[in-house]
């Protein structure tokens, strides 16, 4: 029973996300399935990884944490390019096995100290949406990392009010916090939105920190040498830090920590991400757009008599026919031609047309 609710435990535990902090190569399909928040903006289904799989025709799959390139050939064959890795974005010309020399997508990233440069070609010609698309997500994501990413002194707070991001909501703003990060603590207050808690001196707006419920890894109350503290542990990708915070009194500590781990919890089941997006004119789904076969129930009536069909015959193959006829002068063309068979006129010939 022990065994079974600590898998419980484990399970309900909120998974940092690794899509779009990690370039991963030719991985399960099951790494290529959307996480929670995660959100398939736009596909293309003719592109060519030109840079790894020159001739390999394949889709581009765009979402809202990375760009993930799978093979027609190979579901074995695929990329998965989280935007965090990604330096810059560029259009160049690239030499394409399936289109020639073309404009291209060159996308240089960074990886665990090392530079990968991936390089995208879109089949259909004319078609800018591979170029517009991808650089408006990117950028979507490049500025929106405060939802994501763990901030020390950054420019939040102005005017002693918490500076919101969109689709930000403030649940509680609370006074007389103190930061125990030193040896006489800093007095501040909190601030508690849907997506992170952020804590600033009183004195000193610039001292601040800001924590995506993202990176926070884990919220519990322990002793310290200040009292019972409000402990704050982050994740390793954003620093691994351990935030300590004196509230005063005890109820009214354990009120806050019951409120921010209820918050926390409903964050890791719907993420908020930050990359706020319009799609504009994008192409139905192959499926969508496939009309089935189907039978006419019409009767088709012909229009012609009996001569007209036997013209149509005269166009058929004889079987028994070795040698061309003798050719015989027509009046009607005033020519010598082949000698036509019998009951057929030139008329007659040339009505099919």
């Amino acid at each position: 029973m022990a065994s079974t609710a600590a898998e419980k435990n484990k399970k309900d535990e909120p998974v940092a996300a690794w899509q779009d902090r990690e370039i991963r190569f030719d991985v399960s399909p099951t790494h290529l399935e959307m996480r929670r928040g995660e959100v398939e903006i736009d596909s293309i289904n003719a592109v060519e990884d030109t840079k790894g799989n020159n001739g390999d025709k394949g889709s581009l799959c765009i979402t809202n944490l990375r760009l993930i390139w799978r093979s027609q050939r190979s579901a074995r064959t695929n990329l998965s390019i989280g935007y965090n890795c990604v330096l810059s974005i560029n259009i160049k010309t690239a030499s394409s096995r399936l289109r020639g020399n073309t404009q291209a997508l060159y996308v240089m990233t960074k990886y665990t100290d090392t530079k990968f440069e991936f390089i995208f070609t879109n089949l259909v010609r004319g078609s800018p949406r591979l170029f517009t698309t991808v650089q408006a997500v990117f950028r979507a994501y490049d500025t929106s990392k405060l939802y994501r990413d763990l901030k020390l002194r950054a420019a939040i707070v102005k005017d002693k009010t918490l500076i919101l991001l969109p689709k930000e909501e403030v649940y509680n703003k609370i006074s007389g916090i103190w930061n125990l990060s030193s040896d006489q603590g800093n007095l501040g207050i909190f601030y508690i939105t849907n997506v992170r808690i952020v804590w600033h001196a009183s004195l000193a707006e610039n001292f601040n920190v800001s924590m995506p419920y993202l990176q926070i890894k884990l919220i519990r109350v322990r002793d310290s040498k200040f009292g019972p503290a409000l402990v704050i542990e982050t994740s390793r990708e954003s620093g691994g830090y351990i935030l300590g915070f004196r509230i005063d009194p005890a109820e009214r500590l354990n009120d806050v920590f019951k409120e921010l781990v209820s918050l926390h919890k409903v964050y890791s089941a719907t993420p908020i991400f930050g990359v706020d997006f319009v799609v504009e004119d994008k192409p139905a789904p192959l499926e969508d757009v496939t009309v089935g076969k189907t039978v006419d129930d019409v009767e088709i009536v012909s229009g012609m008599d009996d001569e007209h069909v036997d013209t149509f015959s005269a166009y058929y193959a004889e079987s028994n026919k070795n040698s061309d006829r003798e050719p015989a002068y027509n009046s009607d063309l005033g020519l010598a031609v082949e000698k036509l068979r019998e009951g057929v006129t030139p008329k007659m010939l040339w009505s099919i047309l």
